[in-house]
């Protein structure tokens, strides 16, 4: 004799002439066999060992088919229990079903019908055994695919910003200023857009976005860039076109960061009452993000030393922002920026204070392409 299916079955009966011909019959089909007179030792054996199908009598003392059934699947909710009794109730059939029993044999039992039914519940928990393998191997496919994709996502988001930053390297070797100004202006605006509780993916891209707002000075004349003194209204005029070049080299891009890179470009000198440039927005026309740099460049602008100005101190710059002084007003600030601005202005003055203590960097690299301390 023998069978397709083969697996471990433990057989539970206080009857020894039933344990022992159920054992036999089922060893002669190649099932491996573990007897039980009771069920409390079943259950401590199925704690610790792998079985396919539990077949168990209903009627036993101390612990009866049903509640053996109860703790089995306290344990497992898998395995199957197969019930045996010699009184087909209906009552104890639909209790144990409830509870979760496979099947029933009614003793006296037909060897061929027993044999069919074990089969039937082995067979049954391995395809549940395959299943679960399968969809382990299938979480475990997708937990590496998530983090593949999620390293190469995050090559491309360095990559990004390092060509960012080159990007605004090459416009800033053409300015006057230390070379850590459009670094800051990436901090203040993230700290902005932080306190004015913007979604944590504007947050991340107005970081290095807000680094590109200058990059349209590559397209102005040197002469014009870096004259000593006070420029004509003409000259002027052509240093306001650095907005709208800024924009052009930026537009297009399906890449969002570039997105806002060009909306920050062309907004970054507009102001709340609609006397900036280079289309004279007013109000909520200018986009958040341009509000946002406005300040961020308003405040470094103010602390950092130019040909034409000195710098000015924080207490000074906050003073000049928040109630003006001529040339700098406070209502060309988006109101809700500016307060939130005076909420969280000392960590401003930090991110400042920090730059100015880097050390030169080695390797030749300019130290205006280095970049502050993120944590800041």
């Amino acid at each position: 004799m023998g069978s397709e299916t083969t697996g471990n079955i433990f057989v539970v009966d206080d009857d020894r002439f039933v344990l022992e011909s159920v054992s036999t019959l089922l060893d002669e089909y190649g099932f491996t066999v573990q007897a039980f007179a009771n069920g409390h030792e079943a259950v401590k054996q199925f704690v610790t060992r792998p079985v396919d199908l539990v077949l168990t009598d209903i009627n036993m003392p101390h612990m009866d088919g049903i509640e053996l059934l109860e703790k089995i699947r306290f344990l497992d909710r898998e395995t199957p229990v197969v019930l045996m009794t010699a009184y087909a109730d209906l009552d104890t059939a639909v209790k144990a079903i409830q509870k979760g029993a496979f099947d029933f044999i009614i003793k006296p039992y037909s060897p061929p019908y027993l044999i069919h039914t074990v089969e039937k519940g082995v067979h049954y928990k391995h395809l549940t055994q395959i299943e679960k393998n399968y969809k382990r191997e299938l979480e475990i496919t997708v937990e590496k695919r998530t983090s593949e994709l999620a390293e190469a996502l995050q090559r491309l988001t360095k990559m990004s910003r390092e060509i960012i930053e080159r990007l605004t390297a090459a416009a800033e070797l053409r300015d006057e200023d230390t070379g850590l100004h459009i670094l800051r202006i990436g901090l203040y605006a993230k700290k902005l857009a932080t306190a004015l509780g913007m979604p944590d993916a504007f947050i991340e891209q107005i970081h290095i976005a807000s680094a590109m707002h200058d990059v349209g000075k590559i397209g102005i004349p040197d002469s014009i860039l870096l004259k000593p003194g006070a420029l004509t209204p003409a000259e002027f005029e052509t240093i306001k076109q650095h907005t709208v070049i800024g924009e052009k080299i930026l537009q297009g891009s399906a890449h969002s960061m570039l997105q806002m890179g060009a909306t920050i470009a062309a907004s970054h000198h507009e102001r709340w009452d609609g006397s900036g440039y280079p289309y004279g927005l007013r109000g909520e026309a200018i986009p958040i993000a341009g509000r946002i740099t406005m300040l961020a460049d308003q405040y470094d602008a103010l602390r950092s030393e130019r040909v034409y100005k000195g710098a000015f101190d924080h207490a000074t710059t906050c003073d000049i922002i928040l109630n003006g002084d001529g040339r700098t007003m406070p209502e060309h600030f988006d109101p809700h920026v500016l307060a939130t601005f005076v909420a969280i202005k000392d960590e401003f003055a930090e991110i400042f204070d920090a730059s100015q203590s880097q050390e030169p960097p080695s390797c030749g690299v300019p130290a205006r392409q280095q970049p502050l301390p993120l944590g800041i």
